[in-house]
């Protein structure tokens, strides 16, 4: 009787150490990889230390040029990463993505209950929703 209890509580406490390493390892495994995503974000921190470093005199088309490369940049990355932009204009409205901050009369009865314009683009990332787009509706009820 002694042995077997001993026995369970032998493995009742390799059970709890195995429940806290693998806490651990998915703790690790996570930062990792946020780690491996910044690191890359720091190539484009190196882009907007060298614009913001640049001779003020030379903000003609040069900085909108070096601007727009930053841009292109981050977005690569960020999309690499599983973000995706969420621009709807001209989709239907669905509420589960989409914030509706303003409604218009539809121009066309087919333009009813579509997304007019986007006033904040939203963002999913891996496939769950990070921010709802910010739009305005076609309705011909007056809300969305």
């Amino acid at each position: 009787m002694r042995e077997s209890q001993d026995r369970y509580l032998r493995l009742a406490a390799e059970y709890d150490n195995f429940r806290k390493r693998i806490a651990k390892e998915r703790i690790e495994l996570t930062d990792r990889a946020q780690a491996a995503l910044v690191l890359k974000l720091t190539d484009i921190l190196d882009d907007v230390d060298r614009i913001a470093a640049s001779d003020p005199s030379s903000t003609g088309p040069a900085l909108l040029e070096a601007i727009t490369l930053v841009d292109k940049k981050l977005r690569k990355e960020l999309e690499a990463a599983g973000l995706e932009r969420l621009d709807p204009v001209g989709q239907a409205f669905d509420p589960k993505i989409h914030e509706a901050v303003s409604v218009l009369p539809p121009p066309t009865p087919d333009k009813d209950h579509s997304v007019a314009a986007t006033f904040q683009v939203g963002f999913r990332f891996k496939g769950n929703l990070v921010r709802p787009a910010r739009v305005q509706v076609y309705s011909s009820e007056g809300h969305a």
